[in-house]
């Protein structure tokens, strides 16, 4: 299949005209593999959970080198620490890193046997870069449904309440699709979408990870991170999945890889390892 053409963030016009199926599917997995029937119950109910041990110290040093001089790479060609998007489909390490079987085995024992990688964003914030992340559902932003989808948040340096920590609205993935206003230039958003009020959703959570650590996520549930005003840097790379099931418009199935079990469908593209890396 070739790779369609997407974009980034899609036109909420765009997204409107989409019939999507937006409510919470909560795991259903009886025999996980490695994640306890503690964690998937808390996910179902809170709608995440963290922290998952991953990489060594060893393992998570070399991902951050590599990340290191790719950054340098970006910013000398004109971009910034957040320009490293769908970087699967360029970079063979993060293909690598979307298909660790370590990784997918938490996700296969919430999504189900057949999982699609489909995302792979660098969120870095360098010290005292002022810039936010609003309050947000990842399902505005996405072309998806239905929403049987989850971010894996890998964090890459240590991330605590120092250098601008992830927060969740744990239990708000219940609520259903929010409204949201477009993010005022005052707030400094990477993105462009803010929910207000969310506290009114459930309790603020800190997602205070080591490096190697992942958390994970659902599509529906409210969060966002303040500017880190620290003299540390905070990057973690956010891995998107969702059953193989799932379909995706604009484009998106051109995104997506799969990494556990079968597409029956044949809708996402499944693209090849990129030879670089």
């Amino acid at each position: 299949m070739a790779t369609p053409s997407y974009k980034i963030v899609p036109d909420q016009a765009e997204l409107d005209a989409i019939e999507r199926d937006l409510k919470f599917y909560p795991g259903t997995v009886t025999n996980p593999k490695v994640l306890t029937t503690e964690q998937i119950e808390h996910y179902n109910q809170e709608g995440y959970i963290h922290p998952i041990s991953i990489y060594s110290p060893e393992e998570i040093g070399e991902i951050r080198t590599y990340f290191d001089e790719l950054l340098e790479r970006v910013i000398a060609e004109g971009g910034d620490s957040y320009s490293i998007s769908s970087a699967h489909l360029k970079h063979g390490k993060v293909w690598d890193m979307l298909h660790d079987q370590r990784i997918v085995d938490c996700v296969s024992d919430i999504l189900g046997d057949n999982v699609i990688g489909w995302g792979s964003h660098f969120f870095c914030k360098m010290p005292h870069d002022g810039k936010t992340v609003a309050w947000h559902q990842d399902s505005s932003y996405w072309p998806l449904t239905p929403t049987k989808a989850l971010t894996v948040w890998l964090a890459i340096d240590d991330v605590d309440a120092e250098n601008g920590p992830m927060k969740f609205i744990s239990g708000s993935h219940h609520v259903g699709h929010l409204t949201y206003r477009p993010s005022s230039s005052h707030e400094h958003n990477v993105l462009n979408q803010t929910i207000d009020n969310p506290e009114q959703y459930g309790e603020v959570i800190e997602n205070h990870l080591q490096a190697g650590q992942i958390s994970m996520h659902s599509d529906l549930l409210l969060h966002g991170s303040d500017a880190n005003d620290s003299d540390r840097r905070r990057c973690a790379l956010t891995l998107r999945f969702a059953a193989a099931d799932v379909k995706a418009h604009l484009g998106w199935n051109g995104k997506g890889v799969l990494v556990r079990g079968e597409d029956k469908s044949g809708h996402w593209a499944n693209n090849p390892r990129p030879e670089n890396d």
